[in-house]
């Protein structure tokens, strides 16, 4: 449901006049898109939203309210703890390890966020830092989630993928389960595998065709090796734990990780606000449904516009793709010996002629939750009309800063 690009700068104008810029909206019909069409491909697993992609309670709840959505996956214990306590949701998957003490006493010593949140390990280590902050006899248990490594190592020391958990092997894994579940005072009920090199890395680089099919190569001969090495995984984990919920994927690889027989749940969020990133894939793309525009202040040459801010670059690889996109309207692009910038972005192209000082420019973030870091409130533009919903920073918190 793509809409024509002129008639969705005019609404976005329209319904965000009352604003200065810089100012960042989302697109409800486009977002409540996105969110179902991740459920239709999901092959009826049930979705836990990835709330680092997301970064708004507003939103969260909307798209939990969706059919098809279930659960949390939190980047951090802290923002765990926040979302249960208050009353966003009663499961949480907090997605990497946490050697927070404060967090950890926090949910060591409260029965209602030990029921909800699941903490991910990898070694043994993990569970000697929550010994310490509280005994084991002096808490709940405390649910686990093991995270299998699923990049592909075809031979060598080649590794694709990202490195996470040093868990690789079905052995490693049973190995490591029958260890967490001797410790008192813990319950391991689930497991969780993301193969990022499928679910993280599109397969269609723009300008990059030789490097594409580099990609899609690989794509195909480690999807098959990480089907067999999870179920053999999930089988040596349950000789020794009866695990509850087996995660994987992301939006790039919803309907793939879905289609896992072992796989009980799938994880996705950026696909939600359709960043640039997930034009690069085949398997799906998003409808984009997150902006933000810039106001133009100043016209140094016929066809340069230049905008006040810009520089919201997205994590990763410093490289182009990391970038904003000027989206809105077409055929901007930045000058390449300045690109955009911490104060001004000088914009480029015939199009910039047409523009005066105080039109906006609207862009596209590169990621997807990261643009939530940039403002305090996202407008929920539905229809011509604006709704203001506080960003984390928004309503105070800044977890990984």
């Amino acid at each position: 449901m793509i809409e024509d690009r002129t008639a969705l700068k005019e609404r976005l104008d329209r319904a965000t006049a009352h604003l200065e810029t810089p100012v960042a909206a989302v697109d409800l019909a486009a977002f409540d898109d996105n969110a179902a069409q991740l459920a239709a491909r999901s092959q009826g697993k049930p979705l836990r939203v990835a709330s680092k992609s997301v970064r708004c309670r507003t939103l969260l709840e909307r798209v939990l309210a969706a059919p098809g959505w279930h659960g949390v996956m939190a980047y951090t214990l802290p923002e765990a703890i926040w979302l249960v306590r208050s009353g966003l949701t009663d499961d949480v998957l907090v997605a990497y390890p946490s050697v927070d003490r404060t967090a950890m006493r926090e949910l060591t010593t409260d029965p209602k966020l030990a029921a909800a949140i699941t903490i991910m390990v990898d070694h043994p280590s993990h569970l000697d830092l929550v010994d310490q902050v509280t005994p084991p006899g002096d808490r709940p248990a405390v649910r686990l989630c093991l995270d299998l490594d699923s990049s592909w190592r075809p031979g060598g020391p080649l590794h694709l993928g990202v490195r996470r958990s040093p868990v690789h092997t079905a052995g490693q894994a049973g190995a490591l389960a029958r260890r967490l579940v001797a410790r008192p005072g813990f319950a391991l009920v689930g497991m969780m595998s993301y193969e990022a090199q499928i679910a993280g890395l599109g397969d269609l680089p723009p300008g990059q065709a030789l490097r594409g099919r580099v990609i899609r190569l690989m794509q195909s001969r480690s999807f098959p090796e990480i089907l067999r090495r999870r179920a053999e995984a999930v089988a040596a984990v349950r000789e020794h734990a009866d695990l509850k919920f087996v995660n994987a994927g992301g939006t790039g690889s919803v309907a793939a990780s879905g289609s896992d027989p072992v796989v009980t749940e799938v994880t996705a969020g950026s696909g939600l606000y359709g960043p640039t990133l997930f034009d690069a894939y085949s398997a799906w793309r998003p409808t984009p449904a997150a902006f933000f525009a810039l106001s133009v202040v100043r016209r140094p040459a016929p066809r340069i516009a230049t905008v006040l801010g810009g520089g919201w670059i997205a994590s990763g690889p410093a490289e182009t793709s990391r970038q904003p996109t000027p989206y809105l309207p077409e055929g901007l692009a930045f000058k390449p010996d300045e690109g955009p910038g911490e104060v001004q972005t000088p914009l480029v192209g015939d199009v910039a002629g047409t523009l005066r000082p105080g039109d906006r420019v609207w862009f596209r973030h590169a990621k997807a939750g990261e643009l939530c870091e940039h403002v305090n409130e996202l407008q929920l533009v539905d229809g011509g009309s604006a709704t203001p919903a506080p960003t984390y920073r928004g309503e105070g918190h800044a977890f990984l800063g």
